[in-house]
């Protein structure tokens, strides 16, 4: 009788690089098929050969104004601020070390939306305003949940309890701010708020998207020291990581790209939750790969926003259905930890 293969290390790391170079290859052609399906549907419908066309420019008529002006920046805004969400939550567990530690959970996507009311009421609320207005408030937030955690640190559940209660704080601040304000300005804010891709133009996508892609392209500077943290402090230090600084600089880049994706779309919630974690069971690993969860959170948004806009009968913001399913993926992950602890 045969025997069961044995895989010796190297055959592990094989085993894993190959499915983590498939996952990584299948992930875009699905982002592709869904920009298709994106750009196509409406209330305008179109071909994919009249989508194809008009990306390459072999289109005439209405097709190019509906796809180019009309379609794209909101598709592309979706992939890339879901890509910014998938790795800010990566960098935020990984550096945690808790599968529950994310932006939207922690706080810092109200921190970032309190900042972006703030420049809106009483700065002027031009888009520069709203992202630095949007960037200040996600670091004071960042800073608030560091002092009150500094104690145990950010690998302990306090850092989680208190990020939700300080997320819990910062939301009633901002319906306090929401109701101080002129009716015109508060509905538009609310509406901001939930989540949502309608107010996505043109103007607004391109430039956000490179301040995003220019954030990105910091991760792989530091993604070396980023999984020595994986292992520990201490490991990290022996291996001459300077942990503090590099903790810093993650966070810091982590805080960026939400505040940039606040400032243009509002908190959506519960990408840069699961993001991350779905991305690491599709590849395997032990650690969160950072291309896939970029990868992994694109998709999820753009297919999130294609059901807010084409399935449900009622057009939602994006973030009414992140919150829907990222919410019962909240639940089965709180009950896995709890069954983890005891």
């Amino acid at each position: 009788m045969n025997e069961s293969p044995v895989l010796v290390p190297g055959a592990r790391r094989r085993a894993f690089d190959v499915r983590s170079a498939a996952v990584t290859a299948v992930l875009p052609v699905v982002i592709a098929a869904l920009l298709v399906v994106a750009l196509a549907v409406g209330e305008y419908p179109l071909t994919v050969l009249d989508v194809l066309g008009a990306l390459m420019g072999t289109t005439d008529g209405l097709a190019p104004t509906v796809v180019l002006d009309w379609r794209l920046p909101r598709a592309a805004a979706a992939v890339a601020f879901g890509a910014a969400l998938g790795v800010a939550g990566a960098i935020f567990q990984t550096v945690a070390r808790n599968p529950l530690a994310s932006p939207d959970v922690i706080g810092l996507a109200h921190g970032s939306f309190t900042g972006m009311i703030v420049a809106l009421l009483f700065l002027g609320g031009s888009w520069p305003l709203l992202i630095g207005g949007s960037l200040l408030g996600g670091v004071v937030t960042a800073l608030a949940v560091a002092v009150l955690t500094a104690r145990d640190g950010f690998q302990s559940f306090r850092f989680i309890v208190i990020g939700i209660g300080v997320s819990a704080m910062l939301a009633a601040v901002n319906s306090w701010l929401l109701l101080r304000a002129e009716l015109e300005t508060a509905l538009f804010a609310a509406a901001w708020g939930a989540g949502s891709l309608n107010t996505v133009s043109a103007d607004t996508a391109w430039p956000a998207i490179v301040c995003i892609a220019v954030l990105l392209l910091a991760v792989p500077v530091v993604s070396r020291s980023m999984r020595q943290l994986e292992l520990g402090d201490d490991v990290a230090r022996s291996t001459g990581v300077s942990v503090g600084r590099v903790r810093i600089v993650l966070i810091g880049i982590a805080v960026a790209l939400v505040s940039v994706v606040t400032a243009i779309a509002g908190p959506v919630a519960f990408i840069a939750l699961s993001a991350p974690q779905i991305a690491r069971r599709l590849v395997g690993s032990a650690g969160i790969p950072l291309v896939a969860s970029a990868l992994t959170g694109g998709m999820l948004l753009l297919g999130a926003d294609i059901v807010a806009q084409h399935v449900i009968p009622l057009t939602v913001p994006v973030g009414v259905v992140t919150v829907v399913v990222g919410g019962g993926y909240l639940v089965w992950l709180l009950a896995r930890e709890m069954r983890r602890a005891s």
